[in-house]
């Protein structure tokens, strides 16, 4: 089964991450054991201390919803050895109802060429009108008549090669073999024998009959071979024993991998006529083969979002994925789907919130470390309870989560809130929670890093200023914001770059060098983005 992915917003914070595990834990408890957290950036420094302190490792990176071929339902026939010969390649193309053509491969797996009934059937008319087998290893041809070597000539032949000929009465000369490069076929035929063995025929093949003692024992270079087929019958099946690798297409075949994307090579498979596609994983082996008919009703991803309905905060290749429910605690945003989804979306402070209270109305107790998560989580979206998205929902929920991890509040904030920022970069502490919006016409992008002491951080301003007149450049952002809020001082210093009058007329206030501090300002979706969506209508 395909998993589900549960993933949060881009530069994940410590909500986000905790609350695609919390879902997932709690899905898979319900018995359906496929949902897979994930994260679609950087694991912060925090929220790895919150996931090293329970005892949790982070959930996988994923770069990307976008269909891939892995997601088709490709077809898997099976992949040919270039020893194979011609008559057991048809018996297996016979057998694959759908598929014309066959993969070849080398002997470590990789692809050697194309094996078609078209290349099958242009062989079995070249040699029928050649009636010459070349260079033809020993073992195909005792394959396809069920043959015995019966002489020790036989035993040191490793190939046969030779003009195929049915031994005919000796009164028809122009009829007979002869010459020494011959692959001769005949029955109870003492004199042909005889003849075939004096001129040290490359192979002599005795169908349904014995060879008499003495004829046996002549000296002789011809491998002698015998078969239960007549002779009309092994004249056809031994042009059956050539090796596949001779007549299979080996030049301008188009190579798929399991990892690229559809909508990628799309154009590309239309464009060519090739029955089939040839798809290789990411050692180059083949691992089935793709047509046009495959491309019709791709198999999408599936996902669940939480913490976030925004597509430009969500995981790249969205549009091409089925989402399955939404879980979150911001406004409603641009993301759109193609039927009907779970939605729960309630006005709290941290997503963990809502899934702790789905924990509760199922009836299910989460584990104590991720109970533990969960506290911190909230915790950290609610800037400990101090923010005004704060709800008593939320205090009430973390309380719980502590009691069943065993842990104090107190204690778990002031951890989360004291991490070192001095020893990161500028670079870092911009992406630590960073957020992309486009509001009415105007695209920005808003940072939040929460602390319990601000004054080194404010101090590094210029740094923090020229990382984003470079990003608001980049991306020809109207404004682009840092928030720096401060756990004990209950407010938030804004650092900008954009248009002074838009950071005067959102907020109340005068700024000075790219900077103003908002008291009681401490949450992005509450406080600083429903400001900038009244300013701009």
């Amino acid at each position: 089964m395909d998993p589900i992915y549960v993933t949060g917003h881009r530069n994940p914070d410590t909500d986000s991450i905790v609350a695609a595990m919390a879902y997932a834990s709690l899905c898979n408890a319900m018995g359906y054991r496929e949902y897979e957290a994930a994260c679609l950036g950087h694991v912060s420094d925090e929220t790895q201390a919150v996931l090293d302190r329970f005892g949790f490792k982070p959930p996988r990176l994923l770069t990307g919803m976008h269909t891939q071929i892995k997601d088709l339902e490709y077809d898997t026939p099976p992949v040919l050895s270039q020893a194979v010969t011609v008559g057991k390649a048809w018996e297996i193309l016979l057998q694959q109802q759908f598929v014309r053509s066959v993969p070849v491969a080398n002997e470590d797996g990789t692809l050697f060429g194309i094996l078609s009934r078209d290349d099958v059937a242009n062989y079995n008319m070249s040699q029928v009108l050649s009636g010459t087998l070349d260079q033809v290893p020993l073992f195909n041809v005792l394959s396809v008549l069920e043959g015995e070597i019966l002489n020790a000539a036989g035993e040191n032949t490793d190939v046969i090669s030779g003009e195929v000929s049915i031994a005919l009465p000796q009164s028809r000369e122009n009829l007979l073999f002869n010459k020494r490069e011959s692959i001769v076929l005949c029955g109870h035929q003492p004199d042909m024998i005889r003849r075939a063995l004096e001129m040290n025929v490359n192979c002599l093949i005795l169908c349904q009959t014995e060879i008499p003692k003495e004829l046996r024992d002549m000296p002789t270079q011809t491998c002698i071979i015998s078969t239960p087929y007549d002779a009309c019958r092994a004249a056809r099946l031994i042009f059956q024993s050539a090796p596949v690798y001779r007549m299979c297409r080996t030049e301008n075949i188009i190579r798929l991998h399991l990892e690229d994307r559809v909508d990628e090579v799309k154009e590309q498979v239309l464009k060519f006529r090739d029955a089939i596609f040839p798809i290789l994983d990411e050692n180059d082996k083949v691992v089935g083969v793709l047509t046009r008919y495959h491309l019709l009703r791709p198999r999408r991803k599936r996902v669940v979002l939480v913490d976030h309905n925004e597509a430009s905060q969500s995981v790249p290749g969205l549009e091409e994925a089925e989402i399955l429910a939404i879980i979150d605690h911001h406004r409603l945003a641009d993301i759109q789907t193609n039927n009907p989804v779970y939605v729960r979306n309630e006005p709290v402070g941290s997503t963990n919130t809502i899934i702790a209270s789905m924990f509760q109305e199922r009836g299910l107790l989460p584990s104590a470390g991720m109970a533990g998560m969960m506290a911190a989580a909230i915790l950290s979206d609610t800037v400990m309870f101090k923010s005004p998205t704060c709800t008593d929902r939320d205090r009430r929920m973390a309380e719980r989560m502590a009691r069943i991890a065993n842990v104090s509040l107190d204690e778990l904030g002031k951890a989360i809130f004291s991490s070192a920022m001095d020893s990161k970069s500028a670079r870092d502490l911009l992406n630590t929670d960073y957020k992309e919006f486009h509001i009415a016409g105007h695209d920005l992008a808003v940072a939040q890093v929460t602390c319990v002491d601000s004054g080194g951080l404010v101090e590094r301003k210029e740094e923090f200023l020229k990382l984003m007149r470079s990003r608001a450049k980049e991306k020809d952002f109207s404004v682009v914001i840092l928030m720096i809020t401060d756990v004990l001082l209950e407010g938030s210093h804004i650092l900008y770059v954009g248009k002074d009058e838009i950071i005067q007329q959102a907020f109340n206030v005068t700024p000075r060098d790219n900077m103003a501090f908002l008291p009681r300002v401490m949450s992005r979706k509450k406080q600083i983005i429903p400001m900038l969506s009244a300013l701009w209508g």
